[in-house]
Parts: C-alpha cells; sequence; structure tokens
C-alpha cells in the first residue's frame, strides 16, 4: 500500500499537483506510563492534517484482569459537517484492576484512528499497539460495568469525557438522541426525571400511543355501573404503572444488549394473538358473555386486600406497552444510547420510568373520565358499552395492519363501520335526530369505503377516488417521476448501493410496516411537495427492518439504531452525517430546514 500511495504521489508530482505526506509523516502517536498509572496518548498531527473524532479508538487488546475506567478526551471541532481534532490530541486513560489481580501485568493499548488532509487526500484507517508494564497495586478496583472509549460507533457520545471546563458546548454537532444521551450524563438527576417526564406528555401526542386510550377506556367501561371515581383512577394508576414497569425493563434490556425488543413482539402469531384478545374483550362488552375470574379466585384475592380486576388491568398495561406502545423516538433512542454506552441502567432506566409515566398521564385521566362520566344504569350504559365495544374491534384492525394485506384491512374497517351504523339505527325510521344522522353518515361513508375496496382501492381518507382515475392519470404521471426509496434489508444490499452512488448524498430511512410513526413519516413528510422536490437531491435508501430477522438485527446495530423510524445521512464522500441523525416522527417545515442544512 506504502509503494502504491508513493507511486501515486511520484506521478502526481510530474503534473504539479499538490504533494502529499506519508502517512508516518501526517500521523505521529505516542503513548507514555505516568507517575499515576494513567496512560497518556496523543497522536501529533502534520501541518494541514485532521483526525475524524468517530474514526479514532482506544482500547486494550490483553485480558488479563486491567481494563479502562474512563478516558479524557480533548473537545473535537465542526469540520465541514464532521466532529474532528485539528489540532494534536492528547487522550489521558485510567485504569482499574479485578479483585486477585498480581502486582505486575503486561497490557497492550491499541490505538486506531483515520483522517485526512487538507489538500483533499483522505488517508486509510490507522493504528498501533503500544505496550507497557501495570503496577497495578496502584489501580483502583473496578466498580460498576464500564465500556472502552469507542469514538468509531455510529452514534458517538464522546464529549462526556472532555474535562468538565469544556463541556459547555459540547452539544454542538451532536444529533438531537446524542444532545439528549449527554444530558443525562451531565444532568442533576431530579432535571434529568423532570425533563423525561415532559418527553413522555409530549409523545402521549403522537399516533403511537392513541391506540392505548380506547383500550383503558374499555377496561375501565367493563368494570360495570359500580364503578366509581375512586376506584377508575385506581384502575388507570395500576395500568398506567404496569406500561411503565414493563416500557423501562423493554428499554434497558435493550440498550444493554442492543436489541429492539418491541420488533422482536411485532411477529405474526404475537400479533394474532393480542388482537384476538381485543376481539374477545369486544365481544365481551357486546354482551355475548362475560369475562372474569372464577368466584374462587376472586374471592381469595379480595380476601388479601386487592379488589377484583387490578391484577388484569395491570397484566393489560404491560402488555399494551410491549405491543401498542409508542415507536422509537429521540428521548427514547438518547436513554437508550446512554444506557449502552455506559451501562448505567439504573439511571438510564429511572429516566425512561419518568418517560413513561409522562406518557401514562394523559392516560389516567381518560380513565377517570371513563369512570366519571358513566351513565346510570340503563340503555346509555349500553350504548357507551357497544361504543367501546367496536373501539376495541377497531384497535384489533389497526393491529392487523402489520401484517394483513391493506384491501383486507380496508375491507374489515369497512365491515366494522357497516355493522355499527345498523346496530345505530341507520336503517330504521324514526329515532333520536342527533342519533340517526351521525349513523346515516357513517353508513354512506362506510358502504362507500366497502364499494373502494371492492374496486381495488385502500384509501380511507378518499374510499371513491378510483372514479376519477381518469382525470387524474396526468398528474399520478408527474407525481411518480419523483425519486423513490429503494428498499434493502442488509449490511451488504446497503454497501453496494453505497459504493454505486459514491459522490452523491444518501438519505437512509429506518422503517417498519408495525412502526405507526413511520406511515406518519410517509403519508405527511414524505408526501409534501416542498420535501418531495428537496429529496430529489438525494439518493433514497430505506431498510426495511419489519422482519426483524439476523440481517436487520445487524444493520441495525452498526449504525446503532435501537428501532424506527430513523433518518441518516450520509455525505458525496460516503461518510455518516453522525450529528445531522433524525430519530422518530419530523414534520415536513423542519425536516425541509434540516435538508437545507446537509
Amino acid at each position: 500500500m506504502k509503494k502504491l500511495l508513493l507511486f501515486l504521489l511520484l506521478v502526481t508530482g510530474v503534473f504539479a499537483l499538490p504533494s502529499f505526506l506519508m502517512p508516518e509523516e501526517a500521523f505521529i502517536p505516542h503513548a507514555k506510563l505516568n507517575d499515576t498509572m494513567q496512560i497518556e496518548a496523543d497522536i501529533q498531527l502534520a501541518e494541514g492534517i485532521y483526525l475524524y473524532a468517530d474514526k479514532l479508538k482506544i482500547e486494550l487488546i490483553t485480558k488479563n484482569g486491567i481494563s479502562i475506567k474512563e478516558i479524557q478526551s480533548p473537545k473535537s471541532v465542526d469540520h465541514d459537517g464532521d466532529m474532528a481534532y485539528v489540532d494534536s490530541p492528547t487522550f489521558i486513560v485510567s485504569l482499574q484492576k479485578e479483585a486477585g489481580v498480581d502486582a505486575m501485568q503486561e497490557i497492550q493499548l491499541k490505538l486506531s484512528y483515520q483522517g485526512c488532509s487538507e489538500k483533499g487526500l483522505c488517508y486509510e484507517p490507522l493504528s498501533k499497539i503500544f505496550d507497557f508494564s501495570i503496577d497495578s497495586s496502584a489501580l483502583e478496583l473496578k466498580q460498576t460495568k464500564l465500556k472502552s472509549l469507542d469514538l468509531g460507533d455510529p452514534t458517538p457520545l464522546k464529549a462526556e469525557q472532555t474535562p468538565q471546563k469544556e463541556k459547555t458546548k459540547v452539544s454542538q454537532g451532536m444529533s438531537e438522541t446524542d444532545a439528549i444521551a449527554d444530558t443525562i450524563k451531565s444532568g442533576n438527576i431530579f432535571i434529568i426525571l423532570l425533563t423525561f417526564l415532559g418527553f413522555g406528555l409530549l409523545l402521549a401526542l403522537t399516533p403511537c400511543v392513541f391506540p392505548m386510550i380506547p383500550i383503558i377506556s374499555g377496561v375501565i367501561i367493563s368494570q360495570g355501573k359500580d364503578i366509581t371515581t375512586r376506584k377508575a383512577f385506581m384502575l388507570s394508576v395500576v395500568y398506567v404503572l404496569a406500561m411503565a414497569v414493563a416500557y423501562t425493563i423493554a428499554g434497558v434490556l435493550a440498550g444493554l444488549f442492543g436489541a429492539n425488543l418491541q420488533a422482536a413482539l411485532q411477529t405474526p402469531w404475537v400479533i394474532y394473538s393480542f388482537s384476538g384478545v381485543f376481539v374477545a374483550l369486544a365481544m365481551s362488552m357486546f354482551g355475548f358473555y362475560e369475562l372474569k375470574l372464577p368466584d374462587s379466585l376472586v374471592a381469595k384475592v379480595s380476601a388479601s386486600g386487592n379488589r377484583g380486576g387490578y391484577v388484569g388491568v395491570a397484566i393489560m398495561g404491560f402488555l399494551s406497552a410491549l405491543i401498542v406502545g409508542p415507536c422509537v423516538a429521540a428521548p427514547l433512542a438518547g436513554a437508550l444510547v446512554y444506557i449502552g454506552q455506559t451501562g448505567d441502567a439504573v439511571l438510564g432506566g429511572m429516566a425512561l420510568f419518568a418517560m413513561s409515566i409522562g406518557m401514562g398521564l394523559p392516560l389516567i385521566l381518560v380513565g377517570v373520565s371513563a369512570g366519571r362520566f358513566m351513565p346510570k344504569p340503563g340503555i346509555w350504559m349500553t350504548m357507551v358499552t357497544a361504543i367501546f365495544g367496536v373501539m376495541m374491534l377497531g384497535v384489533a384492525i389497526w393491529m392487523l395492519e402489520r401484517i394483513v394485506d391493506e384491501q383486507i384491512i380496508t375491507l374489515l374497517y369497512a365491515i366494522l363501520g357497516i355493522g355499527f351504523a345498523i346496530y345505530l339505527g341507520a336503517l330504521e325510521s324514526g329515532g333520536h335526530v342527533f342519533k340517526k344522522t351521525v349513523a346515516v353518515i357513517l353508513f354512506i361513508y362506510t358502504l362507500a369505503l366497502f364499494i373502494g375496496v371492492l374496486a381495488g382501492s385502500v384509501s380511507l381518507t378518499k374510499p371513491l377516488a378510483f372514479l376519477q382515475a381518469k382525470t387524474t392519470t396526468v398528474s399520478s404521471a408527474v407525481e411518480n417521476k419523483h425519486a423513490e426509496f429503494i428498499k434493502i434489508t442488509s449490511i451488504s444490499e446497503l454497501d453496494t448501493l453505497l459504493e454505486k452512488h459514491k459522490g452523491e448524498k444518501i438519505l437512509l430511512d429506518f422503517s417498519a410496516e408495525w412502526c405507526t410513526a413511520c406511515k406518519e413519516l410517509e403519508e405527511v413528510t414524505f408526501r409534501d411537495p416542498e420535501v418531495k422536490a428537496k429529496m430529489d437531491e438525494f439518493v433514497l435508501i430505506q431498510a426495511d427492518i419489519t422482519q426483524n430477522s439476523d440481517e436487520n438485527k445487524a444493520l441495525s446495530k452498526k449504525y446503532g439504531v435501537f428501532g424506527p423510524p430513523a433518518l441518516l445521512f450520509f455525505k458525496e464522500s460516503g461518510e455518516l452525517q453522525s450529528s445531522k441523525t433524525i430519530i422518530g416522527f419530523i414534520a415536513p417545515d423542519p425536516f425541509l430546514t434540516h435538508l437545507n442544512g446537509l
């Protein structure tokens, strides 16, 4: 490789192009042991040479009871959209030992790095190994799970390693996810929890949480006429706490092991099973049967001081968080990145729990309202129960959207709507004017939906759009001229496309059919005319991780994605712009601003 580089330098010299330094001249690494058994590693940079911060990695390659406790690193700066070291950086590596380690130990430290010349040449990745004899008696015992600094992580959070005096501008150049993770590391615990509680309240307004509303309402309504405001409140709190516990456990495990556990629960048999549970609950509300525990078991539970219904509500809340819970958003991803990089599951878990409680507060209000405004026994109670039964069936169909053909889903919605309209009296004469009006409108709409499905339409908002097909042919043809996403499912497929489109800007969208926020992103943001026009400047690639296969997992892990939606951006050189990553749904206007800044 050196001979090839030398040859190229000689050739370029002939044509009077700028001369370039050899790698060993551009980068001169050193490492020494100081009096306190810390390793001081530095890389002397020649003039006009800089290092990529996310390509720098310090690690021990020996396994003899000595490990890295922490690394203090200098502040990197924004260099043409990438975080880089433009001055020679020095890193202080503190070590720790396992119990029972002998006094003297031989270790090897590996320093990996990559950089470029301001004249336009980028060097290949380089590394150097240093040998040290360590007096372990001067080291502290290992207390907690810590990791070596890996600046090559796709979503690096390196600024937290900087000295305290340099932390004020750390968030500059970071993605939103990284900034949130850094906030957890450097902030006060009370402020962290309060912040994540606020994040949860905001997430409660997203479509991902909406399916939980009919669930908690239905649970309260199913308690019958004896429900009180106090019991409705207690049941709602139990539901939300169970939801928060489930989401926290799943999040901590995902952060520690890098797995998208929610995706693992989107397999067809799980979806069918849980959808069946909602159908069973709906049938119970329609009065076909009564779902309850055996009287003997209820008596035992009541005798122990636990009133009936709480256990079932807790189970429903736990399962709802895993199956119907929110998609990955920046606050969640930030907490997961923090847990994954520090191993601090306690603080990360507390942040996730606070966020879950924030998401659940509106659900508590919904649950209490369902109990507070329950009508007195009579025909209205039957009507309210039936309404929530229909909502339960709607949730069941919504869940099936992830694994069932669109036409079948639309047909099921149409059948549900027609049945409910008939129940309300759409085909009967007389009745209350308001009720009759609602029933007739619902019947007409869902009948149109049914006809549209038979004609091949799957649109819930424009069921009869097929009637305008001839008049919209030209406009559709123009619309289809916009760039479309190329779907991939593995690292090899992505690498092939990255190589093929080198020299072009690339947008990589991590998506899945079961991800509600992904659908909102596609239907709202990506369809905006101005956004479409701007996206034409990019090669559009979509990583479909619906199946959660081993290839999907490897692809997500490589780029530090804990779940969809996630938008990643690559420069013309093929380098990932980590600080530009977007996690979760983003509206058209801010997304357009983001694209204009790339």
